[in-house]
């Protein structure tokens, strides 16, 4: 398709088959039986013909305009698949929730620098406002975070989705559920995470649904924190499921279609680095095939 509207170009340009024909390297007649083709394709012809010249009438005229700039988009598309396909180089400022350290950052990681090892991570773990914030600064090029950051100035893309689970001590009074609503708990003590973390907003949002107000027996900065207490049996939590909750002396007891989104945040109105926005879209197409 390049080709042949080179041809017409060159022909339109040139008035001459000829002189069109050296200048792309093809011959007369092939630029003949193209034209002739073309215009039977379109159902008008594009050329006005005084001899061996041809002038291009308002039709030609109409065409010429659009093959210019589809070459343009052409030529143009060429170089950001030529890009695309060029292994990322340089820095790429992550942050990320201090329970996505565990699997889910290091496998992206690894999977991007698989095929682009001249790309350059500096990482930063934190709460999720804190995460967000290093974003909006500038500290930091993109950031995964859990849930959905408030700001409207944060672009976001969901990545995961995680189902949520109240995590009991082992003979606990529910143990043994195969699912819960939180709202039964009403009357337990709990142990949660900080303010600012998104586990707490997600905690705080859950409570606020079922309508309770939690007797709150400790606030922690770690995941593992609150397993690990609930399992000394200072109170009950709700956590993601993963890896990280399953500890000795405690029980997941799946909340009833709950769960937390995952997701990609950057800082709207601040364009991406090259590296960074390729890692993006490396997360992105990712988590579509997944």
């Amino acid at each position: 398709m390049h080709d042949e509207l080179d041809w017409f170009i060159a022909i339109a340009e040139a008035e001459n088959l000829t002189a069109a024909g050296e200048q792309v390297h093809v011959s007369q007649p092939t630029l003949s039986r193209f034209v002739a083709r073309l215009e039977l394709d379109l159902g008008v012809p594009l050329f006005d013909r005084h001899g061996r010249r041809l002038v291009l009438n308002r039709f030609g005229r109409v065409y010429l305009e659009r093959s210019r700039r589809a070459r343009v988009q052409l030529d143009t598309a060429r170089r950001e698949i030529e890009d695309m396909t060029r292994p990322a180089q340089g820095p790429i400022r992550l942050a990320f929730l201090h329970s996505f350290g565990v699997a889910l950052v290091p496998d992206l990681i690894k999977g991007f620098r698989d095929a682009n090892p001249g790309a350059r991570f500096t990482l930063t773990q934190d709460a999720a406002a804190t995460v967000v914030d290093h974003v909006a600064r500038g500290e930091a090029d993109l950031a995964i975070v859990s849930p959905r950051p408030m700001r409207t100035d944060m672009a976001w893309l969901a990545i995961a989705q995680q189902n949520l689970a109240l995590v009991v001590p082992r003979g606990h009074r529910f143990a043994g559920r195969s699912v819960i609503g939180l709202a039964e708990a009403a009357d337990e003590e709990f142990i949660v995470m900080q303010r600012g973390y998104g586990m707490r907003r997600i905690v705080d949002e859950l409570c606020a649904a079922a309508d309770i107000a939690p007797t709150i027996a400790f606030e922690s900065a770690e995941l593992t924190t609150i397993t690990g207490l609930v399992g000394a049996g200072l109170g009950i939590g709700v956590v993601p499921v993963d890896d990280t909750a399953l500890r000795p002396g405690v029980e997941l007891i799946p909340l009833a279609d709950e769960s937390r989104e995952i997701g990609l945040t950057w800082f709207r109105p601040r364009p991406l680095p090259d590296a960074a926005d390729r890692f993006r879209d490396f997360v992105v197409d990712r988590a579509r095939a997944d």
